[in-house]
């Protein structure tokens, strides 16, 4: 049974059974309440196989660690994934405390301390991961019985990004990147500004552009395929003229199974490299994909656009739809 106490400006909760007491001390009723919920569970369900017994003994970073060695070489995202978990396991002050101990007040604290020095959209997505490692803990390995982030409030991400891109910036990054249209690409800067237009062109991303290979390509039926996107779904993506007449040019020069042949850690550099030489602030490859998609919409119906983006509700679709109020009159007529 649960009992609650206000020590000064701090709650202090207690739960006990069968002469077994535990307690702890909180700054909100809440945030004590939570806390003597989950330990009522573990005490109610603690046996030979309850989730408390079995994962008595590990800490958060045997979840990493387990999550690292079984799951991860299956994950798309195993790259980025790695990255976080090397990070979580580093920097997380509770990384090496037991499972049982961990509560929605350490998830907030961390939260909290986290928001002073990334985004709250970078908060979020952390946030999210957490969430399922420590859900695959509870639900696969039954080393937990309640999941400690999901009592905790997410951060209001900012508004989402509305950068378009002119004509003029569009022209000097060319430039910048020595690309002619009509000539095959020779150097990787090249092979770079035919992504930059091809990403234009197609509002795919980046990662999409650079997994293309020549055998998901169909010019003759002006359709490519990508096997799996950000959300895991297979699509089609037709290709306007300037698309085709891009694949082309990269087919004449580039000798390979992909269709750009760049590495992703030098178009990262490269590309920062060709927008700093111009001088244009704030520009990121992808807002390509915000520009495509509202120079898309302009030809295409709502629906034929969600599926070509590969948006699977026009919610989503409205965030990379940035069209200016100047566009939306002259439609007006």
């Amino acid at each position: 049974m649960a009992s609650y106490r206000k020590r000064g400006k701090s709650w202090y909760a207690e739960v006990s059974r069968q002469g077994q007491r535990f307690s702890q001390t909180f700054d909100t009723k809440a945030e004590a309440a939570a806390w003597a919920t989950q330990k009522e569970v573990e005490l109610r369900t603690a046996g030979s196989s309850s989730p408390s017994l079995l994962g008595k003994n590990k800490t958060f970073y045997d979840v990493c660690r387990e999550f690292e060695k079984t799951l991860l070489p299956k994950r798309k995202g195993k790259r980025w994934e790695k990255i976080r978990l090397d990070s979580f396991k580093e920097k997380i002050s509770w990384a090496g405390q037991k499972l049982s101990e961990i509560n929605s007040k350490n998830i907030a604290n961390w939260k909290i301390a986290r928001l002073e020095e990334v985004a709250p959209s970078t908060v979020n997505r952390e946030l999210n991961f957490l969430s399922k490692l420590f859900e695959v803990a509870r639900s696969e390995w039954n080393w937990i019985s309640i999941n400690p982030v999901r009592g905790v409030e997410r951060p209001k991400n900012p508004p989402p990004r509305d950068r378009r891109i002119s004509q003029e910036e569009q022209d000097k990054i060319l430039a910048a990147l020595k690309f002619e249209m009509g000539k095959p690409p020779k150097l990787m800067k090249q092979h770079l500004g035919a992504a930059f237009l091809f990403a234009l062109e197609t509002g795919m991303r980046k990662s999409e552009i650079l997994a293309l290979r020549w055998d998901k390509v169909f010019l003759e039926k002006r359709f490519l395929t990508i096997p799996e996107s950000k959300n895991e779904d297979r699509r089609k993506v037709p290709l306007s003229t300037q698309a085709i007449e891009l694949l082309k040019l990269q087919r004449e020069a580039a000798k390979d199974e992909f269709c750009f042949p760049i590495n992703s850690d030098s178009f990262c550099t490269t590309w920062r490299e060709a927008r700093d030489k111009v001088e244009i602030e704030d520009l990121t490859f992808h807002d390509t994909r915000h520009e495509a998609t509202t120079r898309l919409a302009r030809k295409l119906e709502i629906l034929d656009l969600a599926r070509m983006i590969g948006h699977r509700d026009l919610k989503s679709l409205m965030i990379y739809y940035n069209p200016t109020p100047e566009e939306i009159a002259l439609r007006l007529g």
